[in-house]
C-alpha cells in the first residue's frame, strides 16, 4: 500500500453552507414561483383527468355498452349480479303497484295471483313497458303484494 495517500475521512464529504446564502432575500421569487408552478400543474391534471373520465362515463347508457341507443333499441339493463340478484323471473312488463306496493308488475301466466310485483333502485324500469321480460332481483317481504321484487337487472326475451 502507498503510505504516500491519506486515508478517507468522511469531513472531505461534508462542506459547511454560508447560511447568508440561504436566507438571502433574492431566493423568495425562485421558491414562490416553484409553489406556484405546482399548484397550477396541480389544477390543470386535476382538471383534465377529470374531463377525461366525464366524457368516457358520459358515452355509457344504463345497459353499459357505452353505445347511444334509443329507448326502443335496448335489450338489456342494470347488474347482472347473482349473488346479490338471486331470484328471477319472466312475463310481459307492465305499469302499476298493488295496493301501494312496487311500481311495475309482471303479467305471467296463471292471472293476478302470479303476478311479481316491482321497483328498482337501479333501472328505469318504464323503458321496458309492454316487453316480455326476465328480470333478476331480491324479494322483499310484502304486506299485500304476493310476490315484491327490487329489480337489479332486466333483459327483454325475443
Amino acid at each position: 500500500m502507498d503510505k504516500s495517500k491519506k486515508p478517507f475521512s468522511p469531513q472531505h464529504l461534508l462542506h459547511n453552507f454560508d447560511s447568508k446564502a440561504l436566507t438571502s432575500k433574492n431566493n423568495w421569487p425562485i421558491v414562490a414561483g416553484v409553489i406556484v408552478g405546482a399548484l397550477i400543474l396541480g389544477i390543470l391534471s386535476g382538471f383534465g383527468g377529470n374531463m377525461l373520465t366525464s366524457n368516457n362515463s358520459s358515452k355509457s347508457t344504463a345497459n353499459g355498452s357505452g353505445v347511444n341507443e334509443s329507448p326502443d333499441d335496448v335489450e338489456s339493463a342494470g347488474i347482472l349480479d347473482k349473488e346479490t340478484f338471486k331470484d328471477d323471473a319472466e312475463g310481459v312488463l307492465k305499469e302499476g303497484g298493488f295496493e301501494g306496493e312496487g311500481s311495475f308488475h309482471l303479467e305471467r301466466p296463471g292471472g293476478i295471483s302470479q303476478n311479481v310485483y316491482m321497483t328498482s333502485t337501479t333501472i328505469d324500469l318504464s323503458r321496458f313497458l309492454d316487453k316480455k321480460v326476465r328480470v333478476w332481483g331480491a324479494t322483499f317481504e310484502a304486506e299485500k303484494a304476493g310476490w315484491l321484487m327490487d329489480v337489479g337487472y332486466i333483459e327483454v326475451i325475443k
